[in-house]
């Protein structure tokens, strides 16, 4: 499933910054951020279909997807990982690469995928749904967002307390540098769930419940089912790029921080990250 909140162009030190709970079986296998074959792509591997959940490169390009919760799902959809690993290997622009997903949008189950350059300043949310065969594009406006199984911030309760949480750290360190980690230790392990008249519908009122918190641990007929690891990805203005991960890894939890510079920024020298 996963749930994100991310700041964009919005604070004079980040012109990006993500907090990411990615939620998946745990017999899925996985591998947690590290360079892809090339050194080019920086991000999480899914073993199981080849696409990343997350990812960077230095270029500067983000993408990053989550499902779209609904009942039917088909079995022969293409994998939705791929479509955050084709932007990042593309030399299209966020608007070229939505122009070139259109014409195959309604090969994929229901998915919400954000692409952005940071060089170009440019930002844009598709989704698939509600109409499979009509691809939504919309560009990202500045300022803070959240990103769960619906569209892009809408009000599911857990969205909405993830985004007040952030919003506090925001407030109390105004515009200094956001300590990271302690913006995952306490904002992405809540396991506050919802009352039941809150849940979406979409799912039996029991499933819904347990994928109600903004870090899922559950029991399910497939299997154990959760949030597998947390990403603070930021970007500064000087184009620097931080891939925190704490990521479960048999049972047991750990943490690493990968970093890289942004060819063009570095060229460039700093740019102001607020318009």
């Amino acid at each position: 499933m996963c749930i994100a909140v991310f700041l964009w162009q919005a604070h004079p030190l980040y012109p990006f910054l993500l907090l990411l709970n990615r939620d998946e079986y745990h017999s899925r296998p996985s591998k947690p951020v590290g360079w892809w074959e090339g050194g080019e792509i920086l991000g999480g591997k899914d073993e199981l279909s080849g696409g990343t959940w997350l990812g960077c490169n230095r270029d500067g390009k983000i993408a990053f997807i989550t499902n779209v919760r609904e009942v039917k799902s088909s079995p022969q959809a293409k994998t939705r990982g791929d479509l955050t690993l084709r932007f990042l290997e593309s030399n299209k622009n966020p608007k070229e690469y939505a122009e070139e997903l259109s014409k195959e949008a309604d090969q994929y189950n229901g998915f919400n995928l954000i692409l952005a350059d940071i060089s170009s300043k440019s930002m844009v949310y598709l989704t698939n749904r509600p109409k499979p065969e009509n691809l939504i594009v919309m560009e990202v406006t500045p300022g803070m967002h959240v990103l769960s199984n619906a569209s892009l911030d809408s009000p599911w309760p857990k969205a909405q307390r993830l985004g007040h949480g952030f919003k506090d750290f925001l407030e109390k360190y105004g515009e200094a540098e956001l300590p990271t980690e302690e913006m995952v230790e306490i904002l992405m392990t809540s396991t506050i769930k919802d009352d039941e008249s809150m849940l979406p519908g979409i799912y039996p009122s029991e499933r819904e419940y347990q994928l109600s918190s903004i870090f899922v641990e559950t029991d399910t007929p497939l299997g154990r089912y959760g949030t597998r690891s947390t990403s603070a990805l930021s970007v500064k203005s000087s184009g620097e790029v931080n891939f925190y991960e704490r990521y479960l890894d048999k049972d047991q939890w750990k943490e690493h921080t990968m970093s890289c510079q942004i060819k063009k920024m570095e060229e460039h020298g700093r740019f102001n990250s607020v318009q």
